[in-house]
């Protein structure tokens, strides 16, 4: 018969449609020690509750509550509670080339990185790949590896980058031109000449609010003219660039405290 500390043990993975992610890992264990391993990937967690302790290529270190743990690919690594109570971790499994492979011996080196701001864009990533927030989670991918990189690479100075202003208002053109549409801020980033980051830092500067809020903005706009318009919330969901009607619902709560179904009865 399972002990009750094996019956709460949890774990959930998926494989998002975000480029760059290889998986996404929620994991809860209490008696549970894995053996040495390694991955094809980057291995990047946050530790919510407990204490990991684990070897990495010969030495001994700890996945703490606070900052970022980061373990490079191809290096052998095991783990284990070091407390009774187990541990809690949310992991991202990020491929190869998000980070650049001379990072991999400061890595070794540092695992750690105590860097509260990244842990809480890495926990605002996490979030945004559980509710399939795909423009969200590319924005806070990109500022989860570029500070990354910054820490492992030994903080240089980071290159110099075109103005921010021209950058906001012609990424807001490109999205204005079709709210509706699912769009990459890669792409739109590659068409101004600038790199993610630097896009979402300049937008969110200049308009007072990163490109995934906008974006989210201006569709849930055109959800409301199509619903006082009469036509069904599934129907409107598909047209104006949400996943299905659950997913405008949510965000329809948030802006509204009310559902699609309600907002639109009470125009009868």
């Amino acid at each position: 018969m399972a002990s009750p500390a094996a019956d709460s043990d949890v774990v959930r993975a998926w494989r998002p449609e975000l480029p760059g992610i290889a998986e996404v890992l929620h994991a809860a264990w209490h008696e549970h020690a894995y053996p040495a391993h390694t991955h094809d990937t980057w291995t990047v967690l946050i530790v919510d509750r407990g204490l990991i302790g684990y070897g990495l290529d010969g030495q001994e270190h700890a996945a703490e509550h606070t900052g970022v743990t980061v373990l490079p690919p191809g290096v052998v690594h095991d783990g284990r509670s070091v407390t009774a109570a187990g541990f809690r971790k949310r992991v991202l499994y990020l491929e190869p080339a998000v980070l650049d492979d001379g990072l991999v011996g400061r890595a070794v080196d540092a695992p750690l990185v105590p860097d509260d701001t990244l842990r809480t864009r890495f926990a605002g990533l996490d979030r945004a790949l559980t509710a399939r927030e795909d423009v969200a989670a590319e924005s806070l991918l990109a500022l989860v590896t570029e500070g990354l990189a910054w820490h492992l690479s030994g903080r240089p100075t980071p290159p110099r980058e075109p103005a921010g202003t021209t950058t906001a208002r012609r990424a807001r053109d490109l999205l204005d031109a079709d709210p509706a549409r699912p769009v990459r801020l890669a792409e739109v980033a590659a068409e101004l000449g600038v790199t993610v980051p630097h896009l979402v830092r300049a937008f969110t500067r200049e308009l007072g609010l990163p490109p995934h809020r906008y974006l989210v903005g201006r569709r849930l706009d055109l959800a409301r003219r199509r619903l006082l318009a009469g036509e069904p919330a599934a129907a409107v969901a598909a047209a104006t660039g949400f996943h299905d009607q659950a997913h405008l619902t949510r965000h329809f709560r948030r802006l509204l405290r009310t559902t699609p179904g309600r907002y639109q009865r009470g125009t009868a």
